[in-house]
C-alpha cells in the first residue's frame, strides 16, 4: 500500500544523508539535491510515487524563490546594471540561438525541430543560479546583481516565446493569429493593470495591520507569492512571472527585508521538493541514442555562452573577473527549455 507520510520520511532522511556527505566534499547543496532525485527515483530507488504531492510543494518552492528575487529588486540598481544586463542577456539569447541552430541543422534534424532546440539552449535556470548565488552570499555582488539582471532579461523573452507558442496552438482552427496575440497581450496589460492598483491603494493599508504579527506577515507573503503564480499560470503566462512580480509589488514597502529573511529557510526547504523532481525526471534511457549529439550541445553551452558574455562585459568595460564570474552562470539551461 501507498503512503505518502512514510515515503516523505524516507526521501528528508536520504536528503539529509546526501546533504552532509556533499557538505564534507564541499559540493552545494544542489548537488546533493539533483543526486537525491537520481537515487530515489525510478532509476535507483524507486522511492518517489507521490509525484503530483512533489511536484505542488516544488511549485511552491519555486514561486517563493522568484517572490524573493522580486522582494529584492532595487530600482536604483538597474541604473547601474541595467544596461549591461539587457546586453548580455540578449546578446547570449542571439549567439547560442544563431550558433545552435547550425550545430542542430548539422546533426539533420528538420529546420522546425532545429529551431526549438536552438531556442531550447538560450535559456538558462534562474532557480539553479539564484540559489548558488544565495548559498555563497553572492546575490548582492556586482557579477551577482548583474547575473539576476540577465537572467530576468532572459526569462522575459522565454516567456515571449512560450506566449507566442501558446498563441499559435491555443487558437482555434479558423481564428488568425492577430487575435490570439492579440488576447494574449490584453491579458498581460489587464494583469500588471490589476496590480498596479493593488499595490498603490490596497497593499500598503493590509501590510500595515498584518505586521503587528510576524507570522501572519509571512503567511500573507506565502500566500500573496502563490496566489499571483496561480493568477499568472491561468492567464496563460508562467508561474514564475507571477511570482516574481509578487515580490516586485511589495518591494516598494518597508516589509522587503523582514519578508525576505523570515521566507528564505521555508523557500529552501521547498525547494528540495524541485531538484528532487528534477533528478526523478532524466530520462536516462534514451541518452545512450543520442549521446554524442548531447555531448557537443552540452560544451557549446559550457563554453560558448560563457565566452560571450565575457566578451559583451569586456567591451563594456567590466574586470575579467567580474565578466568570468557572471558569464559562468549561463553554463546551463532552464527547465523552460523544458517547457519549451
Amino acid at each position: 500500500m501507498y503512503h505518502v507520510f512514510e515515503e516523505t520520511a524516507l526521501i528528508l532522511l536520504l536528503a539529509a544523508v546526501l546533504g552532509f556527505i556533499g557538505l564534507q566534499l564541499r559540493q552545494p547543496l544542489i548537488i546533493s539535491f539533483i543526486a537525491l532525485g537520481i537515487i530515489a527515483g525510478p532509476w535507483g530507488l524507486d522511492l518517489v510515487h507521490g509525484q503530483e504531492q512533489i511536484e505542488l510543494l516544488a511549485g511552491i518552492g519555486i514561486s517563493l524563490l522568484l517572490f524573493v528575487v522580486g522582494l529584492k529588486l532595487d530600482f536604483r540598481q538597474i541604473r547601474t546594471t541595467g544596461r549591461v544586463s539587457l546586453a548580455t542577456g540578449l546578446g547570449q539569447v542571439v549567439f547560442t540561438s544563431v550558433i545552435g541552430f547550425g550545430i542542430v541543422l548539422a546533426f539533420g534534424l528538420p529546420v522546425l525541430e532545429a529551431v526549438y532546440v536552438a531556442i531550447a539552449l538560450t535559456f538558462s535556470s534562474t532557480i539553479i543560479i539564484i540559489k548558488l548565488l544565495t548559498d555563497k552570499m553572492e546575490i548582492d555582488s556586482l557579477h551577482g546583481r548583474i547575473a539576476v539582471g540577465f537572467l530576468i532579461v532572459q526569462d522575459g523573452v522565454a516567456i515571449i516565446a512560450l506566449i507566442l507558442l501558446s498563441a499559435f496552438a491555443g487558437r482555434e482552427a479558423n481564428e488568425p493569429l492577430w487575435y490570439s496575440l492579440l488576447l494574449v497581450a490584453g491579458k498581460g496589460v489587464a494583469l500588471l493593470a490589476v496590480l498596479a492598483v493593488v499595490t498603490r491603494f490596497v497593499l500598503p493599508w493590509l501590510l500595515h495591520h498584518m505586521a503587528r504579527c510576524a507570522e501572519l506577515l509571512v503567511l500573507f507573503g506565502v500566500a500573496w507569492a502563490v496566489a499571483l503564480a496561480a493568477a499568472a499560470e491561468l492567464l496563460g503566462f508562467s508561474k514564475e512571472l507571477g511570482a516574481f512580480l509578487a515580490g516586485v509589488s511589495l518591494a516598494f514597502t518597508p516589509y522587503r527585508e523582514e519578508l525576505s529573511a523570515r521566507l528564505a529557510t521555508i523557500r529552501d526547504f521547498l525547494l528540495l521538493f524541485f531538484f528532487l523532481d528534477l533528478g526523478a525526471s532524466l530520462q536516462l534511457a534514451g541518452l545512450g541514442q543520442q549521446a554524442w549529439q548531447a555531448l557537443i550541445l552540452s560544451l557549446f553551452v559550457l563554453i560558448g555562452n560563457p565566452l560571450v558574455v565575457m566578451v559583451i562585459m569586456g567591451v563594456m568595460g567590466y574586470r575579467g573577473r567580474t565578466s568570468l564570474l557572471a558569464g559562468l552562470t549561463v553554463a546551463q539551461i532552464s527547465e523552460f527549455s523544458l517547457i519549451l
